[in-house]
């Protein structure tokens, strides 16, 4: 699988992460078999949070061969510098590992929440002190808000963040070409959510996939087209969906990757003008 580099790091990763849901309330032989196959097709990009079930319980077993060669990537959802220590210290055992290569705040929306969290006393503070530890090697954060995407930029120098990079939503609404933009002028490193989202869940559908809170694209063909158009922005990686099956496609898809042409784009800009997207939208999940 291609590798890009991530940002001012150094590091290369894989252009599809393995997203932690991937093995919430797996079996243990399931989740075992699906990180074995994910290193196996080339991921080294693994991305997990304690909010994500008992994926972290899952993950970490599976992980243990293959840890010394893969980036791990862990969040967290305190903006306080107590609860971040003390979910740090709890993921860290769940995942047994000594270190994160990224730890990341979680899913931040507004502005208070980067005043808090980047403030005296804020989860800042256990940031840079488990990195000087050497508990983590690199701090980002992701968001769901492009407000709170740039001010988190504009107060802290992180090393990566992690958006929505989703094609109905900015084909639609221009969302995530700003923040986009703003951190590769930073040098600040590109991380994708969402590739494979497509729209809202209808209220009464019946969900073919329950572990995304969204309804993902119809099919591979679908899959294809819109990582490949996420992967056409300025990033490095997409995390894939919450699902074995999704993860796959999106494996498949960047199998000989190639730019989306004009044509495609116009493609999914149709298809995105009638889809009622998932964002710009205030969500917490992922």
């Amino acid at each position: 699988m291609e590798k890009r580099r991530l940002g001012k790091t150094g590091v290369e990763l894989s252009v599809v992460g393995f997203a932690g849901m991937v093995v919430d309330h797996e079996t243990t032989e399931d989740s075992a078999r699906y990180v074995s196959w994910a290193v196996e097709r080339g991921i080294n990009y693994f991305d997990v949070a304690p909010s994500y079930g008992n994926a972290e319980e899952m993950l970490g077993p599976a992980l243990e061969p293959y840890r010394k060669d893969v980036f791990l990537a862990c969040k967290t959802g305190e903006r306080e510098a107590e609860g971040a220590r003390g979910e740090l210290a709890t993921s860290l055992e769940r995942l047994k590992t000594d270190y994160f290569d990224l730890y990341q705040m979680h899913g931040l929306i507004t502005l208070e929440e980067v005043g808090v969290a980047l403030g005296t006393g804020g989860a800042i503070d256990v940031f840079e002190q488990a990195k000087r530890d050497g508990k983590i090697r690199h701090i980002g954060f992701s968001a769901h808000t492009e407000e709170a995407a740039i001010a988190a930029m504009d107060r802290y120098d992180f090393d990566s963040v992690l958006f929505p990079v989703n094609w109905s939503s900015w084909l639609k609404h221009g969302f995530g070409s700003k923040i986009m933009a703003k951190a590769e002028g930073a040098g600040v490193g590109r991380l994708a959510l969402k590739a494979l989202a497509k729209r809202q869940w209808e209220s009464d559908e019946e969900k073919r996939w329950p572990k995304c809170w969204y309804s993902p694209v119809d099919s591979p063909e679908e899959a294809e087209l819109a990582l490949r158009f996420s992967l056409s922005q300025p990033i490095t990686s997409a995390v894939s969906p919450s699902h074995f099956e999704l993860l796959k496609w999106a494996c498949n898809a960047a199998v000989n990757l190639t730019p989306l042409t004009e044509i495609e784009e116009a493609t999914l800009k149709s298809r995105a003008d009638g889809l009622n997207t998932i964002f710009p939208e205030n969500r917490t999940a992922g």
